[in-house]
């Protein structure tokens, strides 16, 4: 899991600039216009999420006029009153009736209605014509895509990029007309990394060591310093705790102390053993269950444990259990699916493709768990 880790921090090091020129915007017209493919969860949907999926979204209760926008067979099939008309017609904004609506001043037509206070901006209209022209591509829900490697960037500077990084953060800079700043200095640079990897300063002999060597790997070996110091699986454990809603109290009533805290220790542990991640996830999910279970894939599984626990008298167990079912079904979707779960427990989501009947088959996996609640 290091390797995410420093993903994040080799920009510190990067793109370095040795000149004293200072943070400057290069005129617009002296840098060559780029014109980047669309992509549709990332420029599009963003933009249908906010201004049309209330209305023409997943939410069939709620969907007006029986148009959906969320998917590609809802936004070509011929519109609820009319065998001709289309919403969008691929390739052809002229023809498709929501783009029409988009750009019509008619306050009976317009799209989206005034009364809704949501308004397309210029930049938006823009982005959804190119994406009609282009074909309107609808691709699924981010987060259940596989992970694809991404092509490297051209740019036009290659002497500032000493890694795939770089070329990234170079080839955004020119698009945006800008340098990049000149590296910072040595106090600042170990004051950065330290902070970052193991969430404290360095030590007044750690910055003398850092500003004193002019070893070429310097800033390298103060990285894997950092990465072996027991401080580093501490200051990554902070966020995952977070998300695992860990706690050494019950958090009900009383409040009451419970043991969690050698799950905790597993988890700082597992960032400084550079434990692979699919164990990491395996095993917090259903250690317990792996044929021949140690007592530390077993410990893991205290990752389920973590909720909030009700002892109240008059309490009813039934309705316990059933919450503690809920918690670990909508932090599994937080955790693991990069999704909220939250909305579609009651209703259809009405912004992402999660209907209601899946939330309870996601929960079904935590509601065969034997407790009394």
């Amino acid at each position: 899991m290091k390797h995410l880790a420093l993903a994040l921090l080799l920009p510190l090091a990067a793109c370095r600039d040795t000149t004293p020129a200072k943070t400057e915007l290069t005129p617009a017209a002296a840098v060559p216009a780029v014109v980047e493919a669309l992509d549709f969860n990332r420029d599009v949907r963003p933009i249908l999420s906010d201004k049309c999926f209330y209305c023409h979204g997943p939410d069939a209760s709620h969907r007006k006029a029986g148009l959906r926008l969320d998917e590609a067979a809802g936004a070509y099939a011929h519109l609820k009153d009319s065998d001709s008309e289309f919403a969008v017609v691929p390739g052809k904004p002229e023809s498709s009736e929501a783009w029409l609506r988009i750009c019509s001043d008619d306050e009976d037509e317009m799209m989206p209605p005034r009364k809704s206070n949501k308004f397309l901006t210029a930049a938006e209209k823009a982005t959804l014509k190119r994406w009609i022209d282009a074909g309107a591509k609808y691709e699924g829900h981010w987060a259940f895509q596989p992970v694809k490697e991404k092509l490297l960037p051209a740019v036009r500077d290659e002497g500032r990029c000493h890694n795939d990084i770089d070329r990234f953060i170079q080839a955004r800079l020119e698009k945006e007309g800008l340098r990049p700043s000149p590296e910072a200095d040595r106090v600042t640079l170990l004051r950065r990394l330290s902070l970052d990897l193991i969430g404290l300063p360095p030590s007044a002999a750690e910055l003398k060591a850092f500003v004193d060597d002019r070893s070429p790997d310097a800033y390298e070996r103060q990285v894997d310093r950092l990465l072996a110091s027991p401080a580093y699986g501490e200051h990554m454990a902070m966020g995952w705790m977070d998300v695992a809603r860990y706690a050494d109290t019950d958090g009900f009533q009383h409040d009451r102390t419970r043991t969690m805290w050698p799950w905790r220790d597993w988890v700082v542990s597992a960032y400084n053993r550079d434990l692979p991640y699919d164990q990491f996830v395996r095993w917090q999910l259903a250690g317990d269950l792996l044929p021949g279970a140690t007592p530390e894939q077993i410990l893991a599984s205290g990752f389920n444990r973590n909720h909030m626990l009700n002892n109240e008298g008059g309490r009813d167990a039934a309705n316990n259990r059933v919450d503690y079912v809920v918690d670990r079904t909508i932090t599994t979707g937080t955790a693991f699916l990069g999704l909220t779960l939250e909305c579609c427990r009651c209703h259809d989501h009405k912004f992402d493709p999660l209907p209601t009947k899946d939330f309870y088959r996601l929960s079904a996996y935590f509601n065969q768990v034997n407790e009394d609640g």
